[in-house]
């Protein structure tokens, strides 16, 4: 592991911005070919463990334990299949919601940690949800917080696991999964007896892929904490409760043989040598499409940021051409914009939106996420180059930068634009300490960290050109949305309220979820994020206004 300097003065970014109106594609070109779908799914599922509190290689552990109860059940190849990528991706959902779970608990990644101690309904879940609202609160007011959250709890969370769900959905078929691996996940917070979400569905009526997953999950966390017999002891309490009486037998009876040496075996070669569709190679277009997938799942996971990684990727790609680098450096900065992101998912949006200064451990976690996307995307064969730049995206040239404070020489031409166009995007957010800059403003700003030193002069001249906006500005491919409407799409994939998108447009917020509901109807989602997909999709994710 690098060696990081303790906090400075840098502040977490909340990572939010525009994106580019001319997207550069430079499929084809780079020479990270032949990748494997099947480690990229994987590096995924890795990301999607720090999200959930859990050391890496939690859902590679619990899809060999998921595989091994299919295989004992006497499932066909098929529904195999579906186990092991629906236990892989099953969590995928919960990241876009991080924005929603931190406000109403505090730190969601603790909070989602502490889900696995208990069986997730009834007064065990109610108290382990009261115990996390309002806990930075004075005593006060998180008394007066709790009173309000139990009153609409199961409302709250109900519309959680819903989005959670249609999220996952949406998200697993965006990566090329199987459809039935997207109908599985619609199920993956119910439970055998019928108190779980969305729909309440109990039993047979849940698919018994569905079963496998919820339980190798649990059991996977509880056979780190306590052995076997910890595990079996939490499969036979919550038989036919959480967990499928069928599913729960199979695991009590063989739990030996089924977790036996999962906690000493290099996990990644075992899981991977499982994955159905191991042998399974990605072209270079197929490669772009599915790194552009992992940006946008990143970039939910906070509700401002649709759009961020694609908008680094596309002006940091254009850049490298204005400066005649050879065409396998566009390609690798391309991807390395997709993807320098992906440790976000290991900070808590406590963290990210925070307002005001962070402390000093909260400093050191944010800075960690360059790391930690180095980590993720490291096992990952054929990405080498690509995860070299991504993770000297904070990086700057004075060594003011982070996670390990590089100076100079020891930042490459493709590092120094990417550190570039990561620097140009912040400033189209709006920080803790300031509102979002405009073009302009964003243009002063840069050239007087190239000025100071901090940026490379010749990378954001060439970031900037790239993102001079001298084509018109873009507007809905869907010709079905009024302008009004577009307008109230650009807001919801920013994350506001029917309240705040009011008072963005100086209209009745009865008008305003009017027009909500027409604009997800008209799409046909039925979700924030699945808008903000869709915002995405045609050009419109926030601050993409004319920066001239």
């Amino acid at each position: 592991m690098p060696s990081f300097r303790s906090a400075r003065t840098i502040r977490g970014v909340r990572m939010t911005t525009r994106v580019h109106n001319e997207r550069v594609h430079p499929s084809g070109i780079g020479s990270d070919r032949g990748l494997r779908r099947a480690e990229l799914l994987a590096a995924i599922s890795l990301a999607i463990d720090l999200g959930l509190g859990q050391p890496m290689e939690h859902m590679l552990r619990s899809s060999l334990i998921a595989t091994r109860i299919a295989e004992r059940m006497g499932l066909d190849a098929q529904r195999r299949a579906t186990v092991y990528y629906a236990n892989l991706v099953g969590w995928i959902g919960c990241h876009a919601d991080s924005h929603e779970l931190a406000a109403l608990f505090g730190d969601d990644i603790a909070f989602r940690a502490d889900t696995y101690g208990v069986d997730m309904a009834g007064l065990p879940f109610l108290r382990l949800m009261a115990s996390h609202v309002g806990r930075d609160s004075p005593g006060w007011e998180r008394g007066v917080r709790t009173a309000a959250f139990l009153m609409t709890a199961r409302h709250q969370v109900g519309e959680l696991i819903n989005s959670h769900c249609s999220s996952a959905g949406v998200l697993s078929d965006r990566m090329g999964l199987d459809p039935q691996v997207g109908r599985a996940l619609a199920h993956i917070f119910e439970r055998w007896d019928g108190r779980g979400m969305p729909n309440g569905v109990r039993g047979q009526e849940i698919p018994d892929e569905v079963h496998i997953v919820r339980l190798a999950d649990v059991a996977e966390v509880h056979l780190r904490a306590g052995g076997v017999s910890h595990a079996v002891e939490v499969a036979r309490a919550r038989r036919a409760t959480q967990f499928s009486p069928e599913v729960a037998d199979v695991f009590v009876r063989d739990a030996a043989a089924i977790v036996d040496g999962l906690l000493d075996i290099d996990v990644w070669t075992a899981a991977l040598a499982q994955a159905p569709d191991r042998h399974r190679t990605l072209d270079a277009d197929e490669t772009d499409d599915m790194l552009r997938a992992v940006a946008d799942f990143v970039d939910l996971k906070c509700p401002c940021s649709p759009g961020y990684s694609r908008g680094i990727a596309d002006v940091a790609a254009e850049a490298a051409r204005r400066l005649r680098m050879p065409t396998v450096d566009v390609s690798r900065l391309y991807r390395a914009g997709l993807v320098h992101g992906l440790g976000r998912l290991g900070v808590s949006n406590q963290i990210w939106n925070k307002k005001g200064p962070l402390t000093t451990a909260e400093s050191e976690r944010l800075e960690l996420y360059p790391y930690l996307t180095g980590r993720i995307l490291s096992r990952v064969g054929g990405l080498e180059s690509v995860v070299s730049i991504a993770t000297k995206g904070e990086e700057r040239i004075d060594g003011s930068g982070f996670p390990r404070g590089l100076v100079g020489a020891e930042l490459s031409a493709a590092d120094r634009l990417l550190a570039a166009s990561v620097a140009y995007h912040q400033l189209l957010e709006p920080h803790r300490d300031r509102p979002s800059l405009d073009g302009p403003g964003a243009a002063r700003t840069m050239r007087e960290h190239a000025r100071a030193g901090r940026l490379d002069n010749d990378s954001v001249e060439a970031v900037l050109a790239a993102a001079g906006h001298q084509a018109p500005r873009r507007t809905s491919r869907d010709g079905s949305l009024t302008p009004r409407e577009v307008d109230v799409l650009r807001l919801v994939a920013q994350g506001r309220s029917n309240r705040e998108i009011a008072a963005a447009l100086h209209i009745a917020e009865k008008t305003a979820r009017n027009h909500v509901e027409r604009v997800y109807a008209k799409l046909n989602v039925n979700n924030r994020t699945q808008a903000s997909l869709a915002a995405i999709d045609r050009g419109l994710a926030p601050f993409v206004a004319d920066a001239r």
